[in-house]
């Protein structure tokens, strides 16, 4: 609770109206593209000292004294410029504009370019391949400018000229390190799987070649891209390759660059103490004040997250020192809206007096001033939403909505659903503080749709690299349907709400599955799919003060009740019942507990149930409901499966509906035995038998139960249905979670590679693994 609300208008004379959603992996991964001069590039012979003076400039930006490089090459452009050298001149233009661009100095880096491919279409006389040569760099050079200023499909497009006259002319290394560029474009527009695909194929090239920095740049930018596609293990591997070359080069920044990206990467795997060992290496190996700062930022998010507030507070001050040193680019402006955010998180966990609020909205004000300058609206836009959560912190209602509506507005207008999605979520808090309930859903609906429009770009990047599915995603969702099915003051509920909230429902359970798998790999048909019309569809949801439960009748009825259980109670409940469940002793107990649960969800039904003759009851059932069969509730007499036929479904939305085989078969696997720590299953074998009696099955039990046996029969013999009875772990994180054969374990991942081999074979998509 805020009791104080510090005004912070003494900041509005910074605003007249991104952070990228993914934290930079490391510095920027284009070496600088040279142009060179050499004796052949023109038939004018220039005076020595304007040859001196430009390769002084050149080796005070190898230095990082780009201020001093850029005036040097100043005074080289001008002597080649007096001596009718205009190649030379072009060339020098074209690594002032490097020297600018690492200064920040954008309007002067444009200018620079600008003037050296006017000299370059220009210039006469000069060999056709070492022209072409130098157009490429200069191009290069542009492409840099236009990626750094978020102009990322004009860089793709600049390089992709570059190329082509890299390719005609037969520059192989030319040709790999403009691979490289494309691919960081691609990242920045987010086609992560393309690019994934063109470092691949220029690593593959590498490999076989001397080490190089090139090579080095290939595999950071390899190991990058495949962090945030979610394959964590596999980026660390190709990390360490590149540290491994790098480190015998040596270069030291780039050095510093992995170590950056290898602890982003234990940061994502969670393993924290190695995540701040990396961190604290790259801030003792970097050159480069961003990447330092980068570091900093990065490891102030894991202090507070470890709760090492007094560590904290001691790097907070460190980095705030330092942040007005750095020279303006996108990364710099990203630490700052970085730490902002850790300090407000700090505030929000220690009720702390400091740093200010005033302090905090300073930072992100300086931030969208620096983002206008670069004119990077996708940061001005993510500055200032960001400081509309400053202001909603504060309680300053009218002010925060103001400011997240310019972020939104912005965020349209670049068509960026990705932090769009974000202001409307916000902007649906803030209406719904205000008591605007109508507006608030409308907003709310507005960011779902986005989360909508971005589901497969949700799926191809790890969420905890470029946000947490659960805090950032979900809450949408669910909030969303919280205000839908709150109580009308002078009406009930309309059958609209009811139905939109059923819909909002099916859509969080498909974006759970996709997040899980990363991967959009479930054939979703989000459409209205045809269902059994004598069977009822119940949506239980759990909601912080409640239980929601929606319930489609047949003959199109809807019927919605409430029951006032806090989450917490219905989670121990829940939890005692399953750990019950399989103990035969505890019969008197789970009936108890079980008639709980049916009062919470089916009782207020029974009367409709009963009035339209259901006989199927399909659930859809949300977070620990899950773990609870539906058939084991109890009336007090009698337990739902022996009144109702039970199905369970992700998602009625999931999976496109095909007529059942006309003739089932029927892979059945089990283990009766104890099996790699796990404690042998009674009435496995029994089960397996009853299967056969049924249905045509292939039977692999115990011994004969194994990830490639299970392969074998899949790929040899067509079956539309898996039966597993075995153990299982199941966890939030797919790594985590597996199924127990004979002395090994299937994880999911490789479990679904099985699902979409039988996918491939059966001309059918819904194929049941019970």
């Amino acid at each position: 609770m805020v009791t104080k609300k510090p005004r912070l208008r003494k900041i509005k004379r910074f605003l007249s109206v991104l952070l990228l959603l993914v934290m930079f992996l490391g510095a920027l991964l284009l070496t600088p593209t040279f142009a060179h001069i050499t004796s052949e590039n023109s038939s004018v012979q220039s005076l020595p000292d304007a040859q001196n003076l430009y390769e002084q400039g050149r080796k005070f930006y190898e230095i990082e004294q780009y201020a001093q490089a850029a005036k040097i090459w100043e005074q080289a452009i001008s002597a080649f410029k007096g001596n009718g050298d205009e190649l030379r001149q072009a060339i020098a233009l074209g690594n002032l504009s490097l020297a600018y661009q690492q200064l920040g100095q954008w309007s002067e880096a444009e200018t620079a370019i600008a003037q050296s491919l006017n000299l370059l279409q220009t210039t006469q006389n000069i060999d056709t391949k070492n022209s072409s040569q130098i157009l490429a760099q200069v191009l290069d050079i542009k492409g840099r400018l236009q990626l750094a200023q978020s102009k990322a499909e004009d860089a793709l497009d600049t390089w992709r000229v570059s190329l082509d006259i890299y390719t005609k002319i037969s520059d192989e290394r030319a040709v790999l390190q403009n691979r490289i560029n494309q691919a960081q474009a691609l990242q920045a527009l987010g086609f992560y799987r393309q690019a994934e695909k063109t470092l691949r194929q220029t690593t593959q090239i590498l490999q076989s070649q001397p080490n190089s920095p090139v090579k080095v740049a290939a595999l950071h930018s390899l190991g990058n891209v495949v962090q945030v596609t979610g394959d964590l293990e596999t980026s660390r591997q190709i990390l360490q390759q590149s540290l491994e070359i790098a480190s015998s080069l040596p270069d030291q920044e780039a050095i510093a660059d992995i170590l950056l990206s290898l602890g982003n990467t234990a940061r994502v795997q969670q393993d924290t103490q190695t995540a701040i060992k990396y961190y604290q290496q790259t801030i003792k190996t970097a050159t480069s004040p961003t990447t330092r700062i980068q570091a900093q930022a990065n490891q102030l998010r894991l202090l507070l997250k470890t709760e090492q507030l007094s560590a904290f507070q001691t790097l907070s001050s460190q980095i705030k020192t330092q942040l007005n040193d750095l020279p303006l680019s996108r990364t710099a402006i990203s630490a700052r809206i970085n730490f902002a955010q850790s300090l407000m998180q700090f505030r929000k966990k220690t009720a702390a007096d400091t740093p200010s609020w005033l302090d905090i909205a300073q930072l992100l004000a300086t931030a969208i001033e620096q983002a206008k300058s670069l004119q990077d609206r996708r940061t001005e836009s993510y500055a200032i939403g960001v400081l509309g959560q400053v202001y909603e912190q504060t309680q300053q209602w009218s002010d925060a909505q103001n400011l997240t509506q310019q972020a939104l507005l912005i965020a349209q207008d670049i068509d960026a659903k990705d932090i769009g999605y974000q202001w409307q979520w916000q902007l649906g808090r803030l209406l719904k503080t205000k008591g605007d309930i109508k507006g608030a859903v409308a907003a709310y609906t507005e960011a779902v749709n986005n989360l909508q429009a971005l589901r497969s770009d949700l799926v191809a990047v790890n969420s905890a690299v470029k946000f947490s599915f659960r805090e950032e995603v979900e809450p949408v969702y669910r909030q969303l349907v919280d205000l839908l099915l709150q109580s009308q003051v002078n009406s009930e509920l309309s059958f609209e709400n009811i139905e939109k909230a059923s819909n909002t429902i099916e859509l969080l359970q498909i974006a759970e599955l996709e997040n899980f798998f990363r991967n959009n790999c479930l054939n979703v048909q989000v459409s209205n799919p045809k269902k059994d019309p004598t069977a009822a569809i119940i949506y239980p949801f759990i909601l912080p003060d409640r239980l929601e439960v929606i319930i489609k009748l047949p003959q199109q009825r809807w019927l919605h009740y409430t029951t006032p259980v806090v989450e917490k109670e219905l989670e121990t409940t829940l939890a005692q019942l399953q750990e019950n469940l399989p103990k035969p002793h505890t019969l008197r107990q789970v009936q108890s507990l079980s008639q709980k649960v049916y009062k919470w969800i089916i009782q207020p039904a029974e009367a409709a149930l009963a009035e339209t003759k259901t006989p199927t009851l399909v659930f859809v059932l949300d977070g620990w409901l899950r773990n609870i069969p539906m058939a084991a509730l109890y009336d007090g007499k009698q337990y739902l499966v022996e009144k109702y036929n039970i199905a369970l479904t992700p998602s009625l939305q999931l999976i496109e509906p095909k007529p059942m085989e006309k003739e089932l078969k029927a892979i059945a696997a089990g283990l009766s035995e104890a099996s790699s720590g796990f404690s042998a299953l009674p009435n496995v074998k029994l089960e397996l038998e009853e299967i056969r009696s049924q249905v045509p099955s292939s039977i692999l039990l115990n011994q004969e139960f194994t990830s490639k046996t299970l392969q074998n029969r899949i790929n040899s013999l067509s079956f539309p249905i898996v039966h597993l009875a075995t153990h299982g772990q199941f966890s939030s994180k797919a790594e985590e979670t597996f199924i127990v054969a004979w002395n090994e374990r299937i994880y999911v991942k490789k479990l679904s590679e099985l699902v979409r081999t039988l996918e491939h074979k059966q001309t059918r998509s819904d194929l049941p693994v019970s």
